[in-house]
């Protein structure tokens, strides 16, 4: 096997274990986002840690197949695709996740597949099955940056403002005043994230019944499931200001040193620059001296367990939930299922809790052969930033797009890399040796950019 593998001219890389060690051609309109025209230029060491599947143990992934017009066929065992792809009856198209294109015209059977989508704020479970077996799963982890490169744009676009004293302001340009169905920046990038990974999904496989499962939440049941009457209908806070409703919870008396008769501040149990939200769940009471002894301490580390304890948990994924999801649902014209019915299976079949069973559950499974999970996740495309390192210049804004960009899977000396960084103008690269190189002498195998499935 040792010397089949070096016969094979030795060039294939970032593939899953049970992949095809043969090289090929990789083009195709279906990749675009992902790979380059590079022809006939895998890597070598199949056994690489970027693509080595973890999870439980089951069946060995199935390797999606397209027909020779790019579209999705019933996938296939790996010995078949190996077998197609050295008898030239395949060419490789993808190598995260690998699919393979028949290069002739063959037999178009179907069956009907079924996609679970356990739609999340941070993660995303997604399952593929027949009435047999499960093809695809995995979890999709999303970023969470959003909101603070959203902020940092802000502040960099008031600094530049500031200083532009002849332009006059202008305060009606907000989009949620034009759109009736606007969504803030970093919910619609969530919609968009689950929306790109089901058409990725369905690029790959046929795909023919898509069900997501939708949740409605009471944010005042979460928070307290005995709230009823007039003060479910008019809110905790009805006819108190904060200050006075957390005086009044709290006894009047500081929460950390117990005085009483003393001026008193509002307290974030979690600071905000920790997380923390305002909601009245994560504030106390406390006097000015221990407040500022506090600092950006949460009352935990502060001393104060107990008082840690009454921090609900941030209701920040609750718009998500009771929103996003139905609109997701629409655009896609899925089905929809509901949490309890999800929970029901879960238990029926003794599966444990997470995204990847959730989907599995949601897509109708029940006693189907399982297949191991990818674990995807997501690379911000952007290669617009400004530069505020040059000591003595000015700050300038890099608007040329460079060959190479971070995490793109690149070939140095017959082994596979990963870019770490691109300086000098886009003429070095940074690699996972932490070696800085010419771009002359790396080959571009695989964009990094998007969604990895690993």
């Amino acid at each position: 096997m040792r010397m089949e593998m070096q016969k094979l001219s030795g060039e294939l890389k970032n593939t899953p274990t049970s992949t095809s060690l043969a090289c090929s051609s990789v083009s195709s309109e279906l990749n675009k986002e992902e790979t380059l025209s590079v022809q006939n230029k895998l890597l070598t060491d199949n056994n690489s840690e970027e693509n080595l599947q973890s999870g439980r143990t089951g069946q060995d992934l199935r390797v999606p197949v397209l027909n020779i017009r790019g579209k999705p066929l019933m996938p296939t065992t790996s010995g078949k695709a190996r077998k197609l792809v050295k008898q030239k009856k395949a060419k490789v198209v993808s190598r995260t996740p690998f699919v393979i294109q028949l290069t002739k015209a063959t037999g178009e059977t179907k069956q009907d597949l079924t996609l679970g989508i356990d739609a999340g704020y941070s993660h995303v479970g997604f399952s593929a099955i027949t009435d047999e077996k499960e093809l695809i799963s995995g979890e999709l982890t999303m970023r969470k940056n959003i909101s603070k490169l959203i902020e940092q744009k802000s502040n960099y676009r008031r600094t530049r403002r500031s200083r532009l004293w002849h332009r006059k302001p202008r305060f009606n340009n907000r989009t949620k005043d034009k759109k009736e169905k606007w969504l803030a920046p970093s919910m619609k990038h969530k919609l968009q994230t689950h929306i790109k990974l089901i058409d990725k999904l369905k690029k790959i496989l046929p795909i023919n019944k898509t069900i997501i499962e939708v949740a409605t939440f009471d944010q005042q049941k979460m928070q307290n499931p005995e709230i009823s009457g007039i003060e479910y209908q008019q809110g905790e806070l009805q006819g108190y200001e904060i200050k006075n409703y957390l005086l009044q919870k709290f006894g009047r008396k500081c929460m950390y040193c117990g005085k009483k008769n003393i001026p008193l501040e509002i307290e974030h149990i979690i600071p905000k620059s920790r997380g923390g939200s305002s909601r009245v769940s994560n504030l106390t009471i406390a006097c000015r001296k221990c407040n500022l002894k506090k600092g950006s301490q949460t009352a935990e580390e502060f001393g104060y367990p107990n008082i840690q304890k009454q921090a609900k948990k941030s209701l920040k994924s609750t718009p998500f939930m009771n929103n996003v999801r139905k609109m997701l649902v629409k655009q896609i014209n899925a089905e929809e299922t509901f949490g309890y019915i999800t929970k029901y299976g879960r238990i029926k079949y003794n599966l444990d809790k997470s995204h990847i069973n959730d989907a599995f559950v949601i897509a109708e499974g029940k006693t189907q052969d399982r297949c191991k999970p990818y674990s995807v996740t997501q690379t911000r495309r952007n290669n617009r930033k400004l530069q505020t390192n040059r000591k003595g210049f000015k700050p300038s804004i890099r608007r040329q797009r460079y060959k190479l960009q971070p995490n793109d899977l690149v070939k140095y000396n017959n082994k596979g890399q990963r870019v770490k960084g691109v300086h000098c103008y886009g003429s070095r690269v940074v690699l996972d040796n932490k070696k800085s190189v010419g771009i002359n002498k790396v080959e571009l195998i695989n964009y990094g950019k998007g969604l990895q499935f690993n």
